[in-house]
């Protein structure tokens, strides 16, 4: 298992459970699932293109199947895992063997952790870590070579597919390889625009960025940089100390909130008129790149979502810090 809490079971209730190599029991509703099929991990390991040079990165090793495969292809292993029953697992199944030497072990959140240099990463992962996961690898610097992780196959279609396609659910193995040269735009701030969108990604745009409480999280890291712009260095400088919205925007939208939540300032109190502004010129944003009325939905990532950020960028609008 790579990220995510770990629960005991309540008394008297029971869980659904498959037991493995050891009798390690695999809990299927926390997203803990085996590559039991040997096929499947041999495709793994050869579409990874590992060199005998190479230190991989895998997330979610479980009882070691398909690290054994990678030991025996790469340099070096290091494993990420969040359930302690299953590190023991992998450090008592290569205790003792040639392939020890080549395998380190890190028990903790993958999404929580710092993660070391590598050249490709492996990932078996529980399926509701998909999204924050893959934005965590691509910002991760130096960038990798490549990842191959087994997603849901509806989010695996949604990472390849044309506006509004939708796909049924199942299991489908992506190779991912970072854009060269990357992309000048920061992960982080992308992940903040993109989550906000695609929260509620068949409300028009306009209607999206009219929500108050999308409204005072914008406005609180834009007047931060204001604040630190009149008496400080520099642009890149001043981005690190900005608060880090993605989640907090995140949980706001995804909070059954709907767009009657959206923000209808009185000019009377003097911190709505300012609110009321600041509202006007986010929409005025949204306006110039004649995005207020389109749908998250029906538009394409690789250069409209692009274009979007670096309109509210120029506007000294920012969704984390770089």
């Amino acid at each position: 298992m790579a990220g995510g809490k770990i629960k005991k079971p309540k008394p008297g209730k029971s869980e659904a459970v498959s037991h493995y190599q050891g009798g390690v029991p695999f809990h299927k509703s926390k997203g803990q699932h085996i590559l039991k099929n040997p096929m499947l991990v041999e495709t793994i390991v050869q579409k990874s293109g590992i060199k005998p040079t190479d230190v991989v990165l895998e997330i979610g090793p479980g009882t070691g199947n398909l690290t054994k495969k990678l030991l025996e292809a790469a340099k070096s292993v290091i494993s990420v895992e969040l359930d302690p029953r299953m590190v023991l697992e992998l450090q008592r199944r290569f205790q003792g063997t040639p392939l020890s030497n080549k395998l380190k072990v890190i028990q903790g959140d993958v999404l929580k952790c710092d993660l070391p240099y590598f050249d490709i990463c492996v990932a078996n992962i529980p399926y509701q870590i998909s999204s924050p996961l893959t934005f965590k690898l691509l910002s991760h610097r130096p960038a990798f070579r490549c990842a191959v992780i087994m997603f849901q196959r509806e989010f695996a279609m949604r990472l390849v597919a044309q506006p509004g396609l939708r796909q049924k659910v199942d299991s489908s193995v992506v190779r991912i390889e970072p854009r060269k040269p990357l992309p000048p735009v920061s992960f982080k701030e992308w992940d903040g625009l993109v989550r906000l969108c695609f929260n509620r990604k068949n409300k028009t745009l306009g209607s999206i960025f009219r929500q108050k409480s999308v409204i005072l999280l914008l406005e609180k890291n834009y007047k931060t940089l204001q604040s630190l712009q009149n008496g400080s260095s520099g642009v890149e400088d001043d981005l690190g100390v900005l608060g880090d919205t993605t989640e907090d925007i995140s949980m706001e939208v995804d909070g059954g909130r709907d767009d009657n939540d959206e923000m209808d300032v009185e000019d009377g109190d003097g911190n709505a008129g300012d609110e009321s502004d600041f509202k006007e010129k986010v929409l005025g944003v949204l306006r110039q790149g004649d995005f207020e009325e389109k749908r998250s939905s029906k538009l394409t990532q690789k250069s409209t979502f692009l274009y979007l950020l670096s309109l509210f960028n120029k506007a000294g609008i920012h969704f984390s810090s770089s």
